[in-house]
């Protein structure tokens, strides 16, 4: 069962992503690279006042990583900085299987990675955007 839906949100996001575009007005932009398979994402994000009012990418990689970009800006968007890097921070700690199934709730959809942990040649592709996030937000820097 848990195997089914971490394939339908997969194939949702990678087929038909909602937040995969050039945005245009970012304050903040940032590239994700993953050599090992080619991963290759930019984010960018327009944040007003500390807040994530919008946020996008583009690139190409494999389905994985294009998905957990989508699934990730559509939890992170409309969310304060220190939110979202919370919530980046509690992501890779559900992948390094160190959340609760409470945490894991809070992570939505992003929450079907789950068992990404299990798949070590996988890790590195389901992590790319949010390290890219957490590296990007200046919230991160302070």
């Amino acid at each position: 069962m848990q195997n089914t839906f971490y394939r339908e949100i997969i194939n949702d996001h990678n087929l038909r992503p909602a937040h995969k575009y050039l945005l245009p007005e970012a304050d903040l932009e940032l590239r994700g690279v993953n050599p090992s398979c080619g991963d290759d994402i930019t984010l960018r994000l327009r944040v007003r006042d500390g807040l994530i009012e919008d946020g996008a990418f583009t690139g190409d990689g494999c389905a994985i990583s294009q998905a957990s970009a989508d699934i990730m800006l559509d939890l992170l968007i409309g969310r304060t900085e220190e939110e979202a890097l919370r919530l980046a921070d509690l992501f890779l700690r559900m992948i390094r299987g160190e959340a609760s199934e409470e945490e894991i709730e809070e992570l939505k959809e992003a929450g079907a990675l789950v068992d990404i942990s299990h798949m070590p040649a996988r890790v590195k592709c389901a992590v790319l955007a949010w390290h890219t996030a957490q590296r990007m937000l200046p919230a991160s820097q302070t």
